[in-house]
Parts: C-alpha cells; structure tokens; sequence
C-alpha cells in the first residue's frame, strides 16, 4: 500500500504534464476547419496539393502501419523523408475559410529521427484570394524530440476575403526522420501565445519618398517575437521600429526607402516565435508618380523688368490632381533661383534685370509629401536692354548691429537714371562657416534716405551694394564690406556632447555652437543626479556648476555616486551674455557589492564527511540593489595552481552540478538565494542534498577536497557586476569513512545497525535472566521466592526496552538536523517512526526468543529508492 500511495501523486502529476491532449470525443470539440485525422484528411475537407513533389501519408491507430515502436500511437499525417530526395516537398491544403470574427488555429507537430538528424522542415503558408503563395509565416526544422508540440497561428485575415491554410513539409539533406502533424483546431477565440494583428490600411505615398506600414497587434509576450513585413511575390522586408502601447498591445513600423513604382504591391506584417505565428490581412502600397510639364512655357509679353508667360500646364507625365503650380525661374549666368506661386493660365515675372537671359519652368505638385514634380522643359528668353548714367556715389552705414544694417544713400534724380520710373535694388551676399552661403537683392524706396538690411548673422562680414535699374538698362555700385556685431553664441550641439561612464566619475567633451556668433569667452556646465539604481543614494539636491575657458571642451566630473543617472546642461557665452544650454544624461556604472572581509576569519561552523556548515554574512550594495547570492564549491586537485581570494575572478558562468560532472568543470553552483533569505548573518549547510532556485546541492566526497565561495551580484539593465570571497576549505579525509557517502542509502545502513544492535542486546539480557534463575532455582524453593523472581525480571525487560529506545530515538535526531537556510521544513523518517516497538513477553518466562525480522517496501524520501528495515519480533 505504501507504494501504490507514493506513486499516486507521480501518476496525476504525469497526466497533468503529458502533452497529449484529453480528448472525449475529440471529432466534437473541433469546429469547421479542424481535423484530428481519425478518418483521414478527406473527411475534414483537406486536400494533396497537385503541384508538389509527393504527397502526406495518413497514419490510422486501427490498421497497422510501417512507422517504428518509439513513434507516437494515433491517427494524423506525417511525411517519411527517406522515402524523397533533399528539396522535396509535400503539401495538405486545408479548406478555404472566411472568418467573421477573430479566430485561432492550432495543431500538433512532431520532427524525430531516430539518430537525432534533421528530417526537414515543416512550413506553413497562408494563401489569401487564391493569390500566389508568399514565404512561409511559420517554420521548424530539426530534430523536436518524439512528443509532439503545439502551436498556433493568429491569421488577421476578414470576411468578404478568404484564405487557405497549407502545411508544407520539405526534406532536408539528411533524409532520415518523419515530419507529422495532427490535431488541427479552428478555435472561435483569440490565440494565447501568438499576437493578433489590427486590420492593416492601404499607403499611398509618391514616388521617391519612403513608405511607412505601422502594424499594431495585441497579445502577451509578443515585443520579442520575430517581426517582418511580407510582400506578396516573396520578399521580406525586416522591421524598422517596436512600440508597446500598453502591456495588451504594440506596434511595429516597417520603412521602404524611395519607393517607386515597381515597389507598389501587396503587404502584410507577420510575427513568428517558437509558440506560434500571426499575420494580418494584405495592404496595397499605392505609389503616384508627380506630375511634369511635357511642353515649356509660352512667351507672350517682353519688357525691360518683366516677362509674361502662359504656363503650358495641361499636357503632363505622371500622376494628378494638381494642387499647386509655380514658376521657377533664375538667371541662365547666376546661380539664384526663385519659385512663383501661380493660379492662373498666365504669369508675369517682375522686377526682372534688364537686357539679362532667364531660364523658366514650371512646376507642378500633387497631394503628399514629395508630390512636386521635376521641372518641365525650360523656356530662355531675354529681357529689353537699358542703360542709366551711373550708380550712386556714396553708399554709408549709418548703423551696425548685430542682426541688422542701416544703409544712407544720395538722392536719385531723373538726370540719373535716365528714366521716369527706375528701381534701386540694394544686394547682399555673405559667407559663413560649413560653406554656408546667401545672397539676396531686396527692392529699396527711391525717395527714402534709408534703408535697413535684417536678417543678418551676427560676427558675420557682410558684402553690400547698389543697382540702378531702368527699362533701357542698369548700373551697380562697388561693394561695401561690413561686419555685423558679436551675439549670444547659439547651443552646442547635441551630436558632438559625448559621455563615457565610470563607477564614480564621467567623462563629458563637446564641441564649439554651430552658430558661435562671436568668439566664445567660456563654457559652463551645471550638473545635477536626478535618478539611482541604489534607492540609497540621495537625488534630491541643488544643482553644480562648473566653468570652463573657451579652448577647454571636455570636463572629467568626480566623486560620483555608481548607478546613478546625471542630467548636465552646457551653454556657451560671448561678450554678450550666454546661449541657450543644451542637456544630456549620463549614467554611470554600477559597482560589485561590497562582501565582509573573510580574510583570516574561517567561517566553518561545522563539519561532517559530506557537509561543511558556513556563516553566510550579507553584502553591501554599491549603485545597484544586491540580485542574488550565490554559493560555488570548486574541487580542489593536487595539480592545479590554487586561486587565491584576493586577486580572483568570480565565477559569471552558473554551472550546475550535473553539467559539472558531466562537462568536466572544475566548479559548480551549489546554490542561488534570492537577497531576502540573508538580511542578517546565518548558517548555510554545503551538501545538504536540497535544491536552490534550480541549483542542487548534493553532499560532498569524503575522499575530496573542496574550496568553498561566496558571491553577491548586482544586475540592472544590461549590466551585472559580481564580488566573490572564499569562505572556507574543507580538506580530504586520509581515513576511509565507517559510512559509505551515498545520502540516499545512509539512513538505511543507520537503522539495520540499530536493528542488528538492539537485537543482540536484548538476547544478551535475556541469557543473562535464565542463567540468574536457574541459579536461584537451586537455592530457594519457596513461592514467594517466585513471585520476587518475576517482578525482577519483569523490571530488567521494561528498562531494557527503553533504554533501546532512547538510543534509536537520538540516532533518528542526527540523521534530521537541517540547514537554517533551507526552503521548506526538512522531512526526516527515524527507524521509530515507521515501526511501532511492542516486544511481548513469552508465556514461559524461562524461554525468551529475539528473531530480527526484515522489511521492504518502504520508500526513501530523498530518492525515491526502496530500502530495507529490520524489527524486533519476540516469539
């Protein structure tokens, strides 16, 4: 019965793990669209593709098939890649769907070999309107093992469209395996592990411009999932950007560069994963191409200053509709350009230079960003000549600021200009740094004595002159060269500001302003902690400034707190004050916890043959929270150079004991505590046979040496430090050990020798009893001799018994002391326990019998052998 109860609980545990689903009527839990197989694929409305190279192969659970013993029982598909030559492939198209409603398949799959060689790769492609078949959504290849796995697809595809399911198998190099599937559910619910994707809209951008597909789709755990978007005729194309909305939902963006019109197709997003894969329905990429003129413009009119055209806008190339025309024209010897506006047939260029040849095109703009087309053919003509007295004689500066120019001039008379009506043209040219250039001809008032030049940058030499312009020809003063006044430098730039991160210091270098507008006196620097890692370190506080000279432009900040994000802000200044600052944060680095010194302070508190108890004492954390503690047991060899506590690396790589023993490493983690198991100094027992976060700790070789570490670690974001310090040494035992160090058979060796010991010890008494009595027998014959004789000897049994008691009872209470580190409360099972100790007395005194008796059966409740126990029975 003790069996049969102990392996109860494994039983229910089995059911509740085994990845074979319960099914009671499995043909009744699937709706339009599934398929368990049981009959076929027919039956389930599933079709051999015409076009592959071979076809699935129907596995029945009530006829006999050809498939190995270690193959799964039951009815579903599978493919034997022995049977075909590399490339090959099979595919079962599943019937045509329209879903109305948001909806989930899922199915079971298995790829085994018996060797563990890839047989293939199982792919599944939807096809949508009984278009072309695009890559595959979702694909495993190699080996999975012999039980078969789930997953699921998420298809965002809507009534009135439609599309088909097909599971392709194709046969890898090795052709040796089989690749099944079964179990196929059509789900009336949304998938659990694969995202469902919004329905996707159609983009319409022009040609040039990048287009951009957002995709936004709701599901758990999906930001780390494999994204891409899928272009009908094949091509994947890799995503740009993810966003999470919120913890139900995220988006992806998706870019393509410089579309044109071979770019315009259809589009969907897919997500793949281990568990499953979705896939929205198709979008149309719609690329317009902007309009361009087919023929130039028409000259009408010509004057001295002006030129009148008709635009020629009917004729074009590309897309409409036209939302905008203009007139770009500029001088075929200058470098100029100016662009028109126009809403009307016809246009007139004014103020134009007389006797000066012009180049004109029109433009023409549809809707959407980089909707203007390329210019039409140009039209070049050339306006009336004329011919002014001179220029103006002076040209003074009556006023210099540093964004601005006031310019004083002579009076204009008709003697001059030679015309009624003239135009007095003041142009401006200046260089600036980044071969930044502008010029610029702004028409000036005749009568009015001035005139101001805005607009200017400061600390800038600025190129001026004059142009007398009249219907018969023009005139142009000399130049004058005029610096503007120095202005608040502009910011440093954000690109060129660069930190580099320490534990307790940053280095920060930058770069002048674009824009110094004068020369740069100094730069300061205010800086201040505005979050930690270390809930410790204190961020509230006033900020700190630091000014460096106008050649300095790097700054080494100290005495910084790790892990601890700093906000700086710089500024520029010039004689005129400073510029607006410009701000970045820095982190620095996290720093290794801080362990107590162990050194010459052995921290053994015990020591058995298989077990050293250590005090574990807590770390201090340095910018970071302390993540985890952990103990590391490293077996010492006479050969290998030992490692020495002060100068050594930590152990980064967690190793369990098994892949220790198995990998031939010299270390393993014998145990991972979370840092709210250690918030004061306490014991912790090294082989104890228990099992820490994941790690076990089995009981030490007697016949080994071992060096025990301790180590905290500190983990945030992507970085992790790690301190480590030796704790103690347990060295090898020179004797060999009474007990054999096997955990899982000490109690059973204990409690036989208990048994053997009691037993012979009772039988010792007992002989002792019956050769006291026979001597008494001899000398006294009186009764009450007799009755004195049996409450003796009833007396000596009683104590007897106890005292056995008492022994087996403190051997059981060694065998159960545990670890105060431990998780749960130890489980111990002592001798005692598991049998009642109820000698009876004989009916003749004289005649005591002790036979030991073995028993079986019982379970260890460590390792789950079966041990054998020995009790005391009295015939």
């Amino acid at each position: 019965m003790d069996t049969v109860a102990a392996a109860l609980p494994a039983f229910v545990a089995l059911l509740l793990l085994s990845p074979w689903p319960l099914l009671g009527s499995a043909q009744g839990q699937f709706s339009a669209g599934g398929c368990t197989f049981d009959d076929g694929p027919g039956v389930c409305d599933y079709h051999q593709d015409l076009y592959d190279d071979f076809e699935w192969v129907h596995v029945s659970a009530q006829e006999p098939h050809y498939l190995p013993p270690e193959m799964p029982q039951g009815s579903y598909m599978i493919v034997d890649s022995s049977d075909h030559d590399p490339g090959e492939k099979a595919r079962l198209q599943l019937p045509t769907m329209k879903e109305n409603d948001t909806h989930c398949i899922d199915f079971s799959y298995l790829l085994y070999s018996q060797k563990g060689l890839n047989p293939g790769t199982l792919n599944i492609l939807v096809r949508v309107n009984k278009g072309p078949l695009a890559n595959p959504i979702w694909n495993v290849t190699g080996f999975t093992g012999r039980d078969w796995l789930r997953a699921e697809l998420a298809v965002s595809t809507f009534w009135p469209n439609e599309y088909q399911v097909i599971f392709e198998a194709e046969v890898s190099g090795g052709r040796s395996g089989y690749i099944a599937i079964d179990d196929i559910q059509v789900l009336s619910y949304p998938c659990d592990k694969s995202p469902h994707f919004l329905r996707l809209g159609d983009v319409e951008v022009n040609a040039g411009q990048n287009a951009t597909f957002q995709c936004i789709a709701t599901g758990r755990d999906a930001v780390h999932n494999k994204l891409w978007l899928q272009r009908r005729n094949g091509e994947d194309i890799p995503v740009a950007q993810t966003k999470n909305i919120n913890h139900r939902r995220f988006a992806a963006s998706f870019r393509l560069q410089e579309v044109t019109k071979t770019d315009q197709d259809l589009y969907r997003c897919v997500t793949q994963s281990e568990r499953g894969s979705g896939v929205s329905n198709f979008a149309q990429l719609i690329v317009r191409e902007p309009p361009r003129p087919i023929a130039p413009p028409q000259l009408l009119g010509v004057g001295p200053t002006y030129l009148l055209i008709q635009l020629n806008a009917n004729s074009i190339i590309g897309d409409g509709p036209i939302i905008l025309k203009e007139v770009e024209y500029r001088m075929t010897s200058g470098s100029w350009t100016e662009t028109h506006a126009v809403n009307a047939p016809t246009y007139k260029l004014w103020h134009l230079d007389p006797d000066t040849e012009y180049e004109i095109r029109v433009l023409l703009t549809r809707p959407g960003e980089g909707g203007t087309g390329l210019p039409g053919p140009p039209l070049i003509t050339r306006t009336k000549c004329a011919e002014p007295m001179r220029t103006p004689k002076t040209l003074k500066i009556a006023e210099i600021q540093a964004r601005r120019i006031a310019v004083d001039w002579e009076s204009l008379g008709y003697n001059i200009t030679r015309c009624h009506t003239f135009n007095v043209t003041i142009c401006y040219h200046y260089f600036r740094g980044h071969n930044e250039s502008k010029a610029d001809c702004l028409d000036m008032d005749p009568k009015a004595p001035q005139h101001v030049v805005s607009h200017l940058p400061p600390y800038t030499n600025v190129s001026l002159k004059m142009i007398l312009t009249n219907p018969e020809g023009r005139k142009e003063s000399e130049e004058t060269i005029i610096q503007t006044d120095e202005d608040v430098p502009g910011p440093v730039p954000v690109s060129s500001l660069q930190g580099t991160s320490f534990e307790n210091k940053i280095f920060l270098n930058w770069k002048e302003p674009l824009d110094p507008n004068g020369i740069i006196t100094q730069y300061e620097v205010s800086y201040s902690s505005i979050r930690s890692f270390d809930p410790a370190v204190p961020v509230a506080g006033p900020p700190q400034t630091v000014s460096n000279l106008w050649n300095s432009t790097h700054h080494v900040f100290m005495h910084l707190h790790p892990g601890t994000t700093y906000q700086f802000f710089i500024r520029a200044s010039t004689v005129k004050g400073f510029g607006p600052a410009t701000a970045i944060n820095v982190t620095t680095n996290i720093s290794a916890p801080t362990l107590p010194d162990y050194e010459g302070v052995d921290a053994s508190l015990n020591e058995t043959a298989t077990t050293i108890t250590v005090l574990l004492r807590p770390a201090q954390a340095k910018g970071a929270p302390i993540s985890a503690y952990q103990i590391v047991v490293e077996e010492l060899h006479p050969h290998r150079t030992k490692r020495e506590a002060r100068a050594m690396e930590c152990y980064q790589v967690p190793v369990t004991y098994q892949n220790a023993m198995n990998g031939g490493a010299p270390y393993y983690f014998a145990a991972e505590l979370p840092p709210g198991n250690l918030p004061e100094p306490a014991p912790f027992t090294v082989g104890d046979n228990r099992t820490y976060q994941g790690f076990w700790n089995p009981p030490l070789a007697p016949r080994k040496g071992y060096n025990i570490y301790f180590q905290a670690m500190s983990s945030v974001e992507k970085e992790t430090k790690t301190q480590c310090v030796r704790i103690a040494t347990k060295a090898a035992a020179t004797e060999e050990p009474e007990v054999i160090p096997d955990p899982a058979k000490q109690t059973d060796r204990v409690v036989k020798i208990a048994g053997i010991s009691a037993g012979i010890l009772v039988f010792v008494l007992l002989l002792l009893v019956v050769i006291l009595i026979v001597k008494k027998r001899r000398s006294y014959y009186s009764y009450s001799y007799y009755l004195k004789l049996a409450k003796k000897r009833k007396d000596a049994l009683g104590n007897t018994r106890q005292e056995m008691t008492h022994m087996v009872n403190a051997m059981d209470r060694s065998y159960a002391d545990q670890s105060t580190l431990h998780a749960e409360d130890p489980l111990s099972i002592t001798f005692m326990d598991q049998h009642n100790f109820s000698p009876r007395l004989p009916n003749d005194p004289l005649v005591p019998t002790a036979v030991l008796v073995p028993i079986t059966g019982r379970k260890n409740v460590y390792h789950g052998d079966n041990n054998s126990f020995f009790a005391i029975s009295y015939l």
